[in-house]
C-alpha cells in the first residue's frame, strides 16, 4: 500500500487560513496556529453579530420614535398604541425614517394614531 503524502493538503489549508486572516495585527495574521484561532474567533463574532445587529437598528429606531413623540408632546408607547388599534401598519424603521426626512407627515400620523 503506498503511503499518503499530505504536505499539498496542508499548505492549502494553511494558505486558505492565511488568507483570510490577512489584515490582522502582528502574528495574527501570518503563523497559521494564530491566524486559524482569529479566523475561527472571527467567525464566531461574526455570526453572532449578524444577530445583534438586527437588535441593534430595532433599538434606534425606537429611540429616535422616542424623541420625535416627545417633540411633539406624546408618549412613544401611546402613538404604537395608537397605530396598533386604528390599524395603521408602518413599521418602526419606516416610521423613524419619516420622523427624519418628512416631520410634518410624521406628526400628522402620529396625532392621528393619539385621537
Amino acid at each position: 500500500m503506498a503511503r499518503v503524502k499530505r504536505g499539498l493538503m496542508r499548505h492549502k489549508r494553511h494558505k486558505k487560513v492565511i488568507k483570510s486572516a490577512s489584515g490582522y495585527f502582528q502574528r495574527k495574521g501570518n503563523v497559521f496556529k494564530n491566524a486559524h484561532e482569529a479566523v475561527m474567533k472571527s467567525g464566531n463574532y461574526a455570526f453572532r453579530d449578524r444577530r445583534a445587529k438586527k437588535r441593534d437598528f430595532r433599538r434606534q429606531w425606537i429611540v429616535r420614535l422616542s424623541a420625535a413623540c416627545g417633540q411633539i408632546g406624546i408618549k412613544y408607547s401611546d402613538l404604537i398604541h395608537g397605530l396598533n388599534t386604528k390599524g395603521i401598519q408602518v413599521n418602526r424603521k419606516m416610521l423613524s425614517e419619516l420622523a427624519i426626512a418628512d416631520f410634518p407627515a410624521f406628526e400628522k400620523l402620529a396625532r392621528e394614531a393619539v385621537a
